[in-house]
Protein backbone atom coordinates (compact mmCIF):
# COMPACT_ATOMS: atom_id res chain seq x y z
CA UNK A 1 0.00 0.00 0.00
CA UNK A 2 1.09 3.43 -0.78
CA UNK A 3 -0.08 6.87 0.78
CA UNK A 4 0.67 9.48 -0.76
CA UNK A 5 1.03 13.03 0.53
CA UNK A 6 -2.16 14.54 0.00
CA UNK A 7 -3.79 11.97 1.90
CA UNK A 8 -1.05 12.24 4.56
CA UNK A 9 -2.08 15.98 4.98
CA UNK A 10 -5.76 15.48 5.44
CA UNK A 11 -5.73 12.12 7.85
CA UNK A 12 -2.15 13.54 10.26
CA UNK A 13 -3.84 16.67 11.51
CA UNK A 14 -1.76 18.99 13.60
CA UNK A 15 -3.06 18.84 16.85
CA UNK A 16 -3.36 15.05 16.73
CA UNK A 17 0.30 15.05 15.88
CA UNK A 18 1.24 17.13 18.49
CA UNK A 19 0.14 14.87 21.26
CA UNK A 20 1.45 11.92 19.14
CA UNK A 21 5.09 13.43 18.98
CA UNK A 22 4.69 13.71 22.77
CA UNK A 23 3.58 10.34 23.75
CA UNK A 24 6.37 8.99 20.92
CA UNK A 25 9.17 10.99 23.05
CA UNK A 26 8.03 9.95 26.17
CA UNK A 27 7.72 6.19 24.14
CA UNK A 28 11.20 6.65 23.53
CA UNK A 29 12.53 7.87 27.09
CA UNK A 30 10.52 4.57 29.23
CA UNK A 31 12.46 2.24 26.62
CA UNK A 32 9.03 1.73 24.47
CA UNK A 33 10.76 2.60 21.38
CA UNK A 34 14.27 2.86 20.30
CA UNK A 35 15.88 3.74 17.08
CA UNK A 36 19.38 4.10 15.65
CA UNK A 37 21.63 7.44 14.84
CA UNK A 38 21.08 8.39 11.78
CA UNK A 39 23.48 7.73 8.55
CA UNK A 40 23.67 11.06 6.56
CA UNK A 41 25.72 10.20 3.30
CA UNK A 42 26.92 13.32 1.81
CA UNK A 43 25.99 13.86 -2.28
CA UNK A 44 27.41 16.63 -4.82
CA UNK A 45 26.96 19.79 -3.87
CA UNK A 46 26.58 20.27 -0.28
CA UNK A 47 23.43 17.55 -0.79
CA UNK A 48 22.43 14.74 1.67
CA UNK A 49 21.07 11.13 1.42
CA UNK A 50 19.54 9.89 5.05
CA UNK A 51 18.42 6.37 6.30
CA UNK A 52 16.72 6.63 9.75
CA UNK A 53 15.85 3.20 11.02
CA UNK A 54 13.56 2.48 14.31
CA UNK A 55 11.01 0.31 16.22
CA UNK A 56 7.85 1.18 18.12
CA UNK A 57 7.61 -1.60 20.78
CA UNK A 58 3.75 -0.41 22.12
CA UNK A 59 3.01 -0.29 18.17
CA UNK A 60 4.28 -3.45 17.17
CA UNK A 61 5.93 -1.89 14.24
CA UNK A 62 9.81 -1.34 12.89
CA UNK A 63 11.12 0.91 9.64
CA UNK A 64 12.92 3.53 8.04
CA UNK A 65 12.56 6.61 6.48
CA UNK A 66 14.62 7.55 3.84
CA UNK A 67 14.68 11.28 2.63
CA UNK A 68 16.87 12.88 0.53
CA UNK A 69 17.77 16.88 1.55
CA UNK A 70 18.38 18.94 -1.15
CA UNK A 71 18.54 22.65 0.34
CA UNK A 72 19.03 24.36 -3.00
CA UNK A 73 15.53 23.00 -4.57
CA UNK A 74 13.98 25.32 -2.79
CA UNK A 75 15.64 28.00 -5.70
CA UNK A 76 14.27 25.66 -8.05
CA UNK A 77 10.06 25.38 -6.77
CA UNK A 78 10.96 21.80 -5.57
CA UNK A 79 10.84 20.70 -2.05
CA UNK A 80 13.88 20.64 0.07
CA UNK A 81 13.08 16.99 2.04
CA UNK A 82 11.97 14.51 -0.66
CA UNK A 83 10.82 10.71 0.69
CA UNK A 84 9.44 7.51 2.16
CA UNK A 85 8.50 6.06 5.15
CA UNK A 86 8.70 2.05 5.09
CA UNK A 87 6.48 0.83 7.60
CA UNK A 88 7.05 -3.16 8.74
CA UNK A 89 4.79 -5.37 11.14
CA UNK A 90 7.20 -6.83 13.65
CA UNK A 91 5.43 -9.77 14.20
CA UNK A 92 6.08 -11.52 10.39
CA UNK A 93 8.34 -8.29 9.65
CA UNK A 94 5.60 -8.02 6.05
CA UNK A 95 5.93 -4.92 4.77
CA UNK A 96 2.90 -2.81 5.67
CA UNK A 97 2.98 0.10 3.46
CA UNK A 98 5.09 3.17 2.39
CA UNK A 99 4.19 6.42 3.16
CA UNK A 100 5.10 9.62 1.69
CA UNK A 101 7.80 11.00 3.64
CA UNK A 102 7.62 14.65 2.50
CA UNK A 103 4.48 15.13 4.08
CA UNK A 104 5.21 13.21 7.46
CA UNK A 105 8.29 15.09 8.25
CA UNK A 106 6.84 18.80 7.49
CA UNK A 107 3.86 17.89 9.85
CA UNK A 108 5.99 16.03 12.53
CA UNK A 109 8.28 18.60 12.68
CA UNK A 110 6.05 21.27 13.81
CA UNK A 111 4.06 19.52 15.73
CA UNK A 112 7.50 18.48 18.11
CA UNK A 113 8.11 21.98 17.85
CA UNK A 114 4.69 23.17 19.62
CA UNK A 115 4.67 20.07 22.03
CA UNK A 116 8.16 21.32 23.32
CA UNK A 117 6.91 25.07 23.34
CA UNK A 118 3.70 23.64 25.53
CA UNK A 119 6.37 22.35 27.95
CA UNK A 120 9.26 24.85 28.10
CA UNK A 121 7.85 28.57 26.31
CA UNK A 122 6.37 30.82 29.51
CA UNK A 123 2.71 30.24 29.93
CA UNK A 124 1.58 34.10 28.44
CA UNK A 125 4.31 34.38 25.44
CA UNK A 126 2.37 34.90 22.89
CA UNK A 127 4.81 36.74 19.99
CA UNK A 128 6.07 34.72 17.50
CA UNK A 129 9.96 35.19 16.24
CA UNK A 130 10.01 32.64 12.75
CA UNK A 131 13.36 32.75 11.07
CA UNK A 132 12.99 31.50 7.89
CA UNK A 133 10.11 31.64 5.19
CA UNK A 134 9.74 28.26 3.42
CA UNK A 135 7.55 25.38 4.26
CA UNK A 136 8.24 24.53 8.11
CA UNK A 137 7.55 28.30 9.03
CA UNK A 138 4.17 28.06 7.36
CA UNK A 139 3.61 24.75 9.56
CA UNK A 140 5.54 26.02 12.57
CA UNK A 141 2.89 28.76 12.46
CA UNK A 142 0.08 26.57 12.64
CA UNK A 143 1.41 24.43 15.05
CA UNK A 144 2.38 26.87 17.55
CA UNK A 145 -0.83 28.35 17.38
CA UNK A 146 -2.05 25.32 19.04
CA UNK A 147 -0.55 26.01 21.93
CA UNK A 148 -0.02 29.64 22.54
CA UNK A 149 -2.24 32.50 22.33
CA UNK A 150 -0.05 33.88 19.56
CA UNK A 151 -0.81 37.71 18.78
CA UNK A 152 2.20 38.87 16.77
CA UNK A 153 4.21 37.21 14.36
CA UNK A 154 7.59 38.39 12.75
CA UNK A 155 9.31 36.95 10.23
CA UNK A 156 12.51 37.40 8.26
CA UNK A 157 14.52 35.21 5.58
CA UNK A 158 17.16 35.82 3.41
CA UNK A 159 14.70 36.15 0.30
CA UNK A 160 12.94 39.01 1.13
CA UNK A 161 10.50 37.74 -1.82
CA UNK A 162 9.60 34.51 -0.48
CA UNK A 163 8.89 36.71 3.48
CA UNK A 164 6.91 38.86 1.78
CA UNK A 165 4.80 36.19 0.20
CA UNK A 166 4.77 33.77 3.32
CA UNK A 167 3.21 37.08 5.06
CA UNK A 168 0.69 37.28 2.65
CA UNK A 169 -0.44 33.73 2.74
CA UNK A 170 -0.28 33.13 6.50
CA UNK A 171 -1.94 36.39 7.40
CA UNK A 172 -5.29 35.22 4.51
CA UNK A 173 -5.14 31.95 6.23
CA UNK A 174 -5.04 32.51 9.98
CA UNK A 175 -6.48 36.53 9.78
CA UNK A 176 -3.83 38.12 11.82
CA UNK A 177 -0.94 40.67 10.51
CA UNK A 178 2.67 39.15 9.51
CA UNK A 179 5.40 41.33 10.20
CA UNK A 180 8.13 40.96 7.33
CA UNK A 181 11.42 42.12 8.95
CA UNK A 182 14.07 43.57 7.28
CA UNK A 183 17.18 41.45 9.62
CA UNK A 184 16.75 38.25 11.56
CA UNK A 185 17.63 40.92 14.78
CA UNK A 186 14.28 42.17 14.15
CA UNK A 187 12.48 39.17 14.28
CA UNK A 188 13.22 37.76 16.88
CA UNK A 189 14.20 40.95 19.40
CA UNK A 190 10.77 40.93 21.04
CA UNK A 191 10.10 37.10 20.44
CA UNK A 192 8.57 35.07 23.49
CA UNK A 193 9.13 32.19 21.12
CA UNK A 194 11.81 32.00 18.10
CA UNK A 195 11.89 29.17 15.52
CA UNK A 196 14.47 28.92 13.41
CA UNK A 197 13.83 27.00 10.61
CA UNK A 198 16.55 27.84 7.77
CA UNK A 199 18.91 25.84 5.28
CA UNK A 200 21.79 28.41 6.70
CA UNK A 201 25.10 27.08 7.49
CA UNK A 202 26.95 29.66 9.60
CA UNK A 203 24.84 31.50 12.83
CA UNK A 204 21.70 33.86 11.99
CA UNK A 205 20.34 34.74 15.63
CA UNK A 206 22.92 36.28 17.72
CA UNK A 207 22.43 35.72 21.79
CA UNK A 208 22.13 40.13 21.96
CA UNK A 209 19.50 39.54 19.80
CA UNK A 210 17.21 37.86 22.45
CA UNK A 211 15.15 38.54 25.99
CA UNK A 212 14.81 36.99 28.62
CA UNK A 213 12.45 34.44 29.03
CA UNK A 214 12.46 33.27 25.52
CA UNK A 215 12.47 30.12 24.34
CA UNK A 216 13.95 28.74 21.05
CA UNK A 217 13.06 26.10 18.89
CA UNK A 218 16.31 25.56 16.93
CA UNK A 219 14.99 23.25 13.94
CA UNK A 220 17.13 23.40 10.55
CA UNK A 221 20.47 22.83 11.14
CA UNK A 222 21.26 19.14 11.64
CA UNK A 223 24.51 18.51 11.14
CA UNK A 224 27.71 18.60 12.93
CA UNK A 225 29.73 21.31 11.46
CA UNK A 226 26.23 23.73 10.42
CA UNK A 227 24.40 26.05 12.88
CA UNK A 228 22.08 28.49 13.23
CA UNK A 229 22.65 29.64 16.80
CA UNK A 230 25.78 31.86 17.16
CA UNK A 231 27.87 31.14 20.52
CA UNK A 232 26.29 33.27 22.99
CA UNK A 233 22.78 31.79 22.63
CA UNK A 234 24.05 28.65 23.99
CA UNK A 235 26.12 29.81 26.79
CA UNK A 236 22.81 31.67 27.69
CA UNK A 237 20.56 29.21 27.27
CA UNK A 238 19.40 25.60 29.08
CA UNK A 239 19.41 23.07 26.62
CA UNK A 240 16.69 20.09 25.97
CA UNK A 241 17.45 17.35 23.25
CA UNK A 242 15.24 14.98 21.00
CA UNK A 243 17.83 12.55 21.73
CA UNK A 244 21.29 12.76 23.77
CA UNK A 245 22.98 10.48 21.24
CA UNK A 246 21.18 12.58 18.35
CA UNK A 247 22.36 15.37 19.57
CA UNK A 248 26.33 14.47 20.95
CA UNK A 249 26.16 13.47 17.17
CA UNK A 250 24.80 16.26 14.72
CA UNK A 251 23.97 19.42 17.10
CA UNK A 252 26.39 21.76 15.37
CA UNK A 253 24.69 24.46 17.62
CA UNK A 254 26.18 22.97 20.33
CA UNK A 255 29.19 20.97 19.23
CA UNK A 256 30.80 23.93 17.50
CA UNK A 257 30.84 26.26 20.62
CA UNK A 258 31.89 22.81 22.35
CA UNK A 259 34.65 22.31 20.87
CA UNK A 260 35.66 26.07 21.24
CA UNK A 261 35.36 25.06 24.66
CA UNK A 262 32.98 27.87 25.17
CA UNK A 263 30.08 25.19 26.35
CA UNK A 264 30.13 22.06 28.15
CA UNK A 265 27.94 19.40 28.47
CA UNK A 266 26.51 20.83 31.84
CA UNK A 267 24.31 23.29 30.08
CA UNK A 268 22.13 20.25 28.40
CA UNK A 269 19.27 19.68 30.72
CA UNK A 270 18.66 16.49 29.06
CA UNK A 271 16.26 14.86 26.54
CA UNK A 272 12.43 16.37 26.15
CA UNK A 273 10.78 13.12 26.45
CA UNK A 274 11.95 12.73 30.23
CA UNK A 275 11.20 16.33 31.25
CA UNK A 276 7.91 14.84 29.15
CA UNK A 277 7.97 11.87 32.04
CA UNK A 278 8.52 14.20 34.65
CA UNK A 279 12.17 13.01 35.39
CA UNK A 280 13.46 16.58 34.69
CA UNK A 281 12.55 19.94 35.18
CA UNK A 282 11.37 22.46 32.46
CA UNK A 283 11.29 25.31 32.55
CA UNK A 284 12.68 26.95 35.59
CA UNK A 285 11.43 30.34 35.72
CA UNK A 286 10.32 33.39 33.71
CA UNK A 287 13.73 34.83 33.13
CA UNK A 288 15.49 31.88 31.58
CA UNK A 289 16.21 31.07 27.73
CA UNK A 290 15.05 27.66 27.03
CA UNK A 291 16.64 25.62 23.26
CA UNK A 292 15.07 22.72 21.90
CA UNK A 293 17.47 21.31 19.56
CA UNK A 294 15.59 19.52 17.32
CA UNK A 295 17.41 16.91 14.75
CA UNK A 296 14.43 14.95 13.57
CA UNK A 297 14.22 11.14 15.45
CA UNK A 298 13.23 8.18 13.17
CA UNK A 299 10.68 6.95 15.78
CA UNK A 300 8.80 10.43 14.62
CA UNK A 301 8.22 9.58 11.43
CA UNK A 302 7.67 5.98 12.06
CA UNK A 303 4.43 6.70 14.60
CA UNK A 304 2.98 9.02 12.23
CA UNK A 305 3.15 6.70 9.39
CA UNK A 306 1.35 4.59 11.55
CA UNK A 307 -1.14 6.81 12.48
CA UNK A 308 -2.16 7.63 9.09
CA UNK A 309 -1.73 3.47 8.37
CA UNK A 310 -4.41 2.78 10.81
CA UNK A 311 -6.67 5.60 9.94
CA UNK A 312 -6.19 4.54 5.94
CA UNK A 313 -7.19 0.69 7.24
CA UNK A 314 -10.08 2.29 9.51
CA UNK A 315 -11.71 3.25 6.00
Amino acid sequence: MYIDGKTVETLLDMQSCIKLMRQTLEDLDAGRAEQVLRMAMPLPDGNVLGLMPAAIATKKVAGAKIISVFPGNFYQGLPSHQGVVLVFEMQTGKLQAVVDGETITAIRTAAVSAAASALLARKNADTLGIIGAGLQARKHLEALKLVREIKKVFVWDIDIVSADRYAQEMSEKFGMHIQVCKTSQEAVEEADIICTVTAAKEPIVYGAYIKEGAHINAVGACLPKVRELDTDIVTKGRIYADSMESFLNEAGDFLIPFAEGAVTKEIIAGELGAAFNGKIEGRRNESEITIFESLGLAVYDLAAADYVIKLVRAG
